[in-house]
């Protein structure tokens, strides 16, 4: 980039803050936003940083790809960003609790800010409703989780007196907790006994996590043949299955229903046997991913601020019907 175009660039950085350059001005000069995911090697988030770029390339914007595992790397890419000439970006955050931190710093430097699956929440405990945000209904896609475990108990005969269900829990994220009380909701409204439903806190978000924290609870209560397993994403679904295939459990045995619909499920369908992992509620990443740059670039270009929540919903993906979902949502 030229010397001339680079001081225009940060002129124009500084015109957006003070609010002395509208958006059709905006409109002429390159935009370039960032895109901050917590874990930037899960399947999910580079499928969204994927559709970002790609929607980017369309449209005639650049994406920079970033990773913040905690809020010191978020305030770190934000810093990046502002040395590269980014007027906003689009994050994921790594806690929700870190967004006045997050928005003060975006504010610092006149960036624009969606949030994309876990929303910020404010000092009082509330969503901040400032920023704009798109993902899914925690607690709705829960419950579907909980609708696919009851239907596929009914399907094998299963009474529900004598089975377990292994609750992957990680209620310090708001977006976990609404997933697995949604899903724990269904099976109770439906009959399951509330005594079988045991709690396996994971340290994280993946599938060591998951396993290490599935093991116990397994051995605790060797007293049952018949499992079902559900928690906030497919990674710790598929941590739980793990456990039981060392545990010695048979994949008849076993009921595991994950969230997100991304390569992790796409994989274990693809296992010339099946394993416990009976499905997912997929939900389009995809869509997720090039809508909320597609959103971020108007608001910077056309002063067009993106509505304070957009909800998606998810489609129940199995062993038969992955590679029909998958072509349908895009994935």
């Amino acid at each position: 980039m030229s010397m001339t175009k680079t001081f225009t660039r940060m002129a124009l950085s500084a015109s957006l803050a003070l609010g002395t350059v509208g958006p059709a001005q905006a409109a002429e000069e390159d935009v370039k936003i960032g895109f901050i995911v917590k874990k930037p090697e899960q399947a999910w988030f580079i499928n969204e940083q994927d559709a970002a770029t790609q929607v980017g390339e369309e449209l005639g914007f650049s994406v920079v790809r970033l990773g913040g595992e905690d809020g010191q790397e978020v305030l770190s890419a934000i810093d990046n960003l502002n040395s590269q000439g980014a007027q906003g970006f689009v994050i994921c955050p790594p806690d929700v609790r870190l967004g006045p931190a997050i928005m003060n710093r975006a504010e610092q430097y006149g960036m624009k800010v969606v949030t994309v699956d876990d929303r910020f929440v404010g000092g009082d405990g509330e969503p901040m409703e400032e920023v704009p945000h798109l993902g899914m209904s925690g607690y709705k896609i829960g419950q579907q989780v909980g609708e696919a475990l009851v239907a596929e108990m009914d399907a094998r005969g299963w009474d529900p007196q004598e089975v377990a269900a292994l609750r992957i829990t990680n209620n310090e994220l708001p977006t976990a907790k609404a997933r697995t009380d949604g899903a724990t909701d269904v099976l109770l409204e439906l009959g399951f006994p509330e005594e079988n439903v045991f709690d396996a806190p994971q340290q994280n978000t993946d599938t060591s996590s998951a396993f290490s924290a599935a093991s116990p609870v397994l051995s605790q209560h060797e007293e049952f043949d018949h499992w079902i397993i559900y928690a906030l994403n497919e990674e710790s679904v598929l941590g739980g299955v793990r456990a039981t295939e060392q545990y010695g459990l048979e994949a008849e045995d076993v009921i595991g229903v994950g969230i997100n619909g991304s390569g992790a499920a796409f994989a274990e369908f693809s296992r010339e046997n099946p394993t416990g992992f009976h499905g997912t509620v997929a939900v389009s990443s995809t869509k997720h991913g090039r809508e909320t740059a597609e959103n971020l670039y108007r608001w910077i270009t056309e002063g067009e601020k993106p509505p304070a929540n957009t909800e998606t919903s998810g489609t129940l993906m199995t062993r038969e019907n992955w590679q029909d979902v998958r072509d349908q949502l895009g994935l």
